[in-house]
């Protein structure tokens, strides 16, 4: 509110300046909403709450924060102005998708701002007090004061994201924090590259390069799309691979999602990895698919109560057919493992082998009175199992997920 006063008390300096960049800020917030492809997935099939990157807006954010000079001549606009101009265009990218009925994400947008603002607040004053080119001059050690901004810039943006995130799902900061920063190089920092050198070439020649620089970071934009949609088509196909044993009769309807999606949760809890956390939740909807070579189904789908070869058995054939779909090699020995002693187990076959048999005790047919005593007994079951079959870890964790809303359930 103080910087949109301000701009309106003063006026918007170079006009033509703040129209080009705010242009560029609207389209791509535009870009970034409308018809966006289907988020990669986080537990349950909750979109991931990280958000699709938007590079174009970004990237000219950033440029507009780090513009110095205009066609040789210094630009005399400021912080205040910065953020104004930020603001203005990102609620205008909006309109078209909120006229379209497309979801917007405000936290998004005022992560954007936040972040832009730490970045104007570091070059604007020393550029317009002239310590900038005293200190830097305008040659390679410009540059690599800008590129050690736009560094610091990113990992801000990182703690904010995992910050939201952490708000919006109570998932562990720490894990959310480490997948933040491990995209850095990626989108990131063809973002930070651009930003930079967009405001050294409208600096000798104008505003007419800003469309041209824009156009990578349009072309990284459409492969994120196509990459998102790859990989979600992927995981339906996984999900209805792993559905083959409902449609047979040989376990319960949702057993699988239900399993996959609370193994999800109590890895994120753990602080697994986005990558890890894939291979996981891969396994845990495809960790019945073996009980299709029985000439037998076993009652209600319950692996839990059959004895350990017994268990064995169905465990290694499912890692069989796990390896005939094409998935990651971990994804068939984390099924194959299921079944082990859990101190010879991975931790992903840990986690599959504790939730499975948590899920058959509640809604299995020998589950007796109140879901919540239901629940409780569960939990008392695998605690006594702790010795030999369970983690105690991976159980008293599952018990902490289950006590929050962190996997949807009242408490």
């Amino acid at each position: 509110m103080v910087a949109l006063v301000w701009t309106e008390w003063h006026g918007v300096r170079q006009p033509e300046a703040a129209l080009a960049f705010g242009a560029l800020i609207a389209v791509g917030e535009a870009i970034r909403c409308v018809e966006a492809p289907p988020a990669l997935p986080g537990g349950s099939g909750v979109p991931d709450p990280r958000g699709e990157p938007a590079p174009v807006a970004a990237a000219g954010a950033l440029a507009y924060a780090l513009l110095g000079r205009l066609g040789g001549e210094p630009t005399p606009h400021g912080v205040l102005q910065v953020v104004t101009v930020v603001v203005a265009a990102s609620l205008a990218g909006l309109v078209a998708p909120l006229a379209l009925g497309c979801p917007v994400d405000p936290g998004h947008t005022a992560r954007r701002v936040l972040t832009v603002a730490f970045a104007a607040v570091c070059f604007q004053p020393l550029h317009r007090t002239g310590l900038l080119g005293s200190w830097f001059g305008h040659g390679p050690y410009l540059v690599g004061y800008l590129l050690t901004l736009l560094a610091l810039t990113a990992l801000c943006d990182a703690v904010l994201a995992a910050a939201l995130a952490r708000a919006r799902t109570g998932w562990p900061y720490g894990p959310l924090l480490r997948d933040e920063l491990r995209s850095l190089p990626g989108v990131a920092a063809a973002v930070c590259a651009t930003a930079v050198v967009m405001p050294l070439t409208v600096a000798v020649a104008g505003l007419w390069p800003v469309p041209v620089l824009a156009v990578p970071l349009l072309l990284i934009q459409y492969s994120y799309r196509r990459y998102a949609g790859i990989r979600a088509t992927y995981r339906q196909t996984i999900a209805s691979l792993a559905r083959s044993t409902e449609i047979a009769g040989y376990t319960p309807t949702g057993h699988a999602r239900e399993v996959a999606a609370l193994s999800r949760a109590v890895g994120r809890e753990l602080g697994l990895s986005e990558p890890r956390l894939t291979v996981l939740e891969y396994a845990a909807l495809m960790h019945d698919i073996g009980q299709l070579s029985l000439l037998d189904p076993v009652p209600a789908g319950a692996t839990e109560p059959l004895s350990a070869a017994e268990q064995r058995k169905i465990a290694l054939l499912g890692g069989a057919v796990v390896r005939q779909t094409g998935v990651p090699a971990e994804v068939a020995q984390v099924v194959e493992r299921q079944a082990d002693p859990y101190r010879e187990q991975p931790l992903a076959a840990r986690i599959v082998r504790a939730v499975n048999a948590y899920t058959e005790l509640v809604s299995g047919p020998g589950a007796e009175g109140a879901a919540g005593a239901a629940a409780l007994r569960a939990l008392e079951r695998l605690r006594l199992a702790t010795a030999r079959d369970f983690d105690p870890v991976v159980v008293e964790t599952l018990a902490t997920v289950l006590s929050r809303q962190v996997y949807g359930r009242p408490r």
